[in-house]
């Protein structure tokens, strides 16, 4: 009777009749899916890992859903999977090296847009206009998660990036695993967080910050990704989700939570790295009282939205954290919010050790399209116009580009980046929009992929969409394409720009990153990475990795060797000369 039940428990016949179609009958793989004998993946679960796997599949890799089987044969399976590969938690990387760091190096990558200006310009230029067609794919790291959206950090040899509620520390020159962190993926979430969307992790010292999908912030150690503290970043329940990577100032963690689509208070947060305890935190939905409620002038906005789930940017000389906010909720029914609504859809502009409001700036006052200002705020200091001066750069999703003095929120440039925007014709002297019609186009001009600015060239460097479904039609732009497209600060006028192959499709957003060697690197959203003359856009280089783009690109150096590095699909892919 006791062998009966361990049969069942172990359930060899359920494994037949639910997997064996694609993994094979002695469970060593078929050209449908991997073997699963000695599986370091499979290993390195826990059951309720390699439960809630089972439960909602993979299905962008091609792997279903079991969310219709019974709890029993969900342990059945779990069992018997675990049975095939007794559980050894260095499978695969005990020869690697442990990992240790140092102080940060010139060839780093150590935050999410490689500095806190959010400015994704690296001064490394062994890889150049003359020898980029020499580039090479030096190794592939690839995971069971389709959209990757993460960009990794460089540091000390070592990679460290995010997919769905999980972490990895990897080899930079040769792409092995050093260690791993994961847990299943929270039920219930909507939006982004329930996709697993997650953007990467900051680094401090010893430790790895990361966000899971229901907001809560981890402290990881570096050495072995061993859980260190957790702590909520909501003090109450709400819709809220976390895809965001978190940035490092001093020794605080700033984070930002997603969900306005769904009914959110959003708000801005610090805790100290140390041990997780809460700093400050700012709302980006003011209730009554307080200042900015003028703006809600129907019910209090309980739920008024304002996700901040776009990392921002800090300047270290004034101490102050700019940071972006998105929609008010509900985004489209605005008949219970009358008003302008803040402080949704812009800029804050924060003292990073105590969340005051320095200044702020709305980009779209009562938005009723998502027009989220979750775009990145960029920082440089350059001559402008004959003057030195302070500037923050700014692609919105409402078709505009800004040119602000970051010292005030004072309006230098506001100029449609698109051919047709008809939703306002113009920013007047006050900085508000004169606004034609508020449904009219665009509704996503810009999103939130990284941009960069070249001081070499003064052009600034984004991913645009021309798509309007209104009226009138016949437009070149009805039905959506995305373009690279270089800007002149000074004018806004488009200097250049390099038209994307193929339909506009949601969610390929990528990214661009601009370097010394005079170059643009970037994804293509229907399949391609290359790179261009910055001064340019001629195509300089191509790589077809033939899935679809959502991820930045990075460069770093080991050993004094450059290396670009970018998410694919469900791949890391790594190249150098």
């Amino acid at each position: 009777m006791i062998v009966f039940a361990l049969a069942l428990f172990l359930s060899p016949e359920l494994f037949r009749q639910q997997c064996a179609s694609c993994h094979g009958d002695d469970a060593r793989g078929t050209a449908k899916g991997p073997g699963l004998v000695a599986n370091p993946h499979i290993a390195a679960q826990s059951a309720e890992q390699l439960q809630s796997f089972l439960q909602h599949g993979n299905p962008g890799a091609g792997m279903p859903a079991f969310n219709d089987l019974p709890p029993a044969d969900l342990t059945s399976l779990v069992n018997y999977l675990r049975s095939l590969t007794p559980a050894t938690p260095s499978v695969g990387t005990a020869k690697l090296p442990k990992i240790s760091w140092r102080a940060p190096q010139p060839g780093d990558w150590l935050t999410y847009n490689g500095n806190l200006s959010a400015n994704r310009y690296s001064e490394l230029q062994q890889i150049t206009t003359a020898n980029v067609a020499n580039l090479k794919l030096q190794w592939i790291f690839p995971t069971h998660y389709f959209g990757l959206e993460t960009t990794p950090l460089a540091a000390d040899g070592v990679l460290y990036f995010t997919a769905p509620n999980q972490v990895f520390a990897i080899d930079a020159l040769s792409g092995a695993l050093l260690w791993t962190y994961s847990r299943p993926q929270t039920a219930g979430l909507t939006g982004d967080a329930k996709l697993g969307t997650n953007r990467g992790v900051a680094l401090l010292n010893d430790k790895v910050f990361f966000v899971t999908d229901n907001a809560h912030l981890l402290a990881l150690s570096r050495s072995n990704g061993d859980l260190l503290w957790e702590v909520p970043m909501a003090e109450e329940r709400q819709e809220y989700g976390g895809t965001i990577a978190p940035l490092i100032v001093d020794d605080n963690v700033i984070v930002g939570v997603a969900g306005a689509d769904e009914g959110i208070r959003g708000f801005v947060a610090a805790f100290k790295a140390g041990t997780g305890a809460l700093v400050w935190r700012r709302w980006t939905i003011p209730l009554h009282g307080e200042k900015g409620a003028e703006t809600w002038q129907g019910d209090e906005p309980l739920l008024g939205g304002g996700s901040t789930w776009l990392t921002g940017s800090f300047d270290p000389i004034t101490g102050t954290l700019y940071w972006p906010t998105g929609n008010p909720f509900p985004d489209s029914d605005d008949r219970g919010r009358p008003g302008d609504n803040l402080y949704t859809d812009s800029i804050l502009a924060l003292d990073a050790k105590t969340g005051e409001l320095k200044w702020h700036y709305q980009f779209t006052p009562h938005d009723l399209l998502d027009r989220d200002a979750t775009e990145p705020p960029v920082l440089v200091d350059a001559t402008y116009r004959g003057t030195l001066r302070h500037l923050l750069l700014h692609a919105d999703r409402n078709g505009f580009f800004y040119v602000l003095d970051r010292t005030n929120g004072e309006i230098l440039l506001a100029k449609p980046f698109l051919r047709r925007v008809d939703w306002a014709n113009s920013i007047g002297p006050d900085g508000r929009p004169v606004v034609i019609d508020p449904n009219g186009c665009p509704s996503d001009a810009a999103n939130w992929s990284s941009t960069a600015f070249s001081p070499f060239t003064h052009l600034y460097y984004f991913l645009a969409l021309e798509e309007c479904l209104g009226k009138p039609v016949g437009y070149p732009d009805q039905t959506g394409q995305r373009f690279l497209r270089a800007i002149n600060i000074e004018t806004g006028e488009i200097a250049w720009e390099v038209a994307q192959p193929g339909p506009a499709r949601a969610k390929t957003w990528t990214g661009v990153l601009a370097t010394a060697g005079g170059l643009v690197f970037y994804g293509k959203p229907n399949g391609g990475f290359d790179a261009v003359d910055q001064r340019t856009g001629e195509t300089l280089w191509h790589f077809p990795t033939n899935v679809r783009m959502k991820a930045p690109p990075i460069t770093f150096t080991v050993n004094g060797k450059q290396y670009v590095v970018v998410a694919g699909g469900p791949n890391l892919l790594c190249f150098a000369l």
